[in-house]
């Protein structure tokens, strides 16, 4: 990870940005999308700098002006002067996704970002806010703080009751907590991995290694591999397992309810 994704607050924030033409006239719609004030004032006390001019040496020379007061910078088409990148966004608002590539390719989250577009209802926003509105009875529902995120992780997960790929009503987290054992699932998987590359993990081993609570491995279970899964989940090695083991097994998740 070359890069540290953040999400910032600029509502009412002041950015500066420099620069004519376009490529300052994108970036302007972008952070007034934000909420951000925008100033070409070079000397005021701002957030964030966005240099988008289009002389090289006038621009490198303006970055170099704006980092020297300490401000973070991105400069725009110039990936080895920027301190941030802007990325491709996916507006479900409240929810965003942001799609990074260091800048090395702009192109490359522009087409990930139309391709999330497809995928991603149109209402995913309502389940966000309704989940927002219920947090004091999800907590009274789930006191336990572990039992409470593996709940919320069943009731999200593909095919539960709040499928977040699914079309949803914001009373549909209503009927969900009205009966929470729609959300409950105990699961033991054995995954056979058809080689060490995981790209060669299907759709369906990559989301159960999303959901994985515990993960049982054979040494030669590359991380690359295991990196897939949750950051929390514990890992073990497989021949900690205390049933009977599977010959020519690699790898055995667990997820509790």
């Amino acid at each position: 990870m070359n890069q540290f994704p953040i999400f910032v607050n600029l509502r009412e924030r002041k950015v500066i940005l420099l620069g004519q033409g376009e490529m300052a006239e994108a970036k302007k719609r972008l952070y007034e999308r934000a909420g951000a004030i925008l100033t070409d004032d070079e000397e005021a006390q701002a957030a964030l700098a966005v240099v988008a001019i289009e002389d090289n040496a006038e621009a490198k020379a303006a970055v170099e002006r704006l980092k020297q007061r300490g401000l973070l910078v991105n400069a725009v088409d110039r990936s080895s002067l920027c301190d941030y990148t802007t990325p491709a966004i996916v507006d479900r608002n409240p929810v965003l996704l942001a799609i990074g590539t260091g800048g090395a390719s702009a192109g490359l989250a522009k087409a990930l970002r139309q391709r999330l577009e497809q995928l991603l209802p149109a209402n995913l926003g309502v389940l966000a806010e309704a989940l927002f509105n219920v947090r004091a009875r999800i907590k009274h529902t789930w006191p336990d703080g572990a039992k409470r995120r593996k709940a919320i992780d069943a009731a999200l997960d593909p095919g539960g009751v709040l499928d977040v790929m699914a079309e949803h009503e914001a009373q549909r987290v209503d009927t969900w907590l009205d009966n929470p054992a729609l959300g409950q699932f105990s699961e033991v998987i054995d995954i056979e991995l058809a080689s060490q590359d995981p790209d060669d993990l299907t759709l369906r081993q990559a989301r159960w290694l999303a959901r994985a609570d515990q993960i049982f491995a054979n040494g030669d279970v590359p991380e690359a591999i295991l990196d897939r899964a949750r950051a929390d989940a514990e890992r073990f090695e497989l021949a900690l397992w205390d049933e009977q083991p599977v010959e020519g097994l690699a790898l055995r998740i667990r997820m509790r309810s």
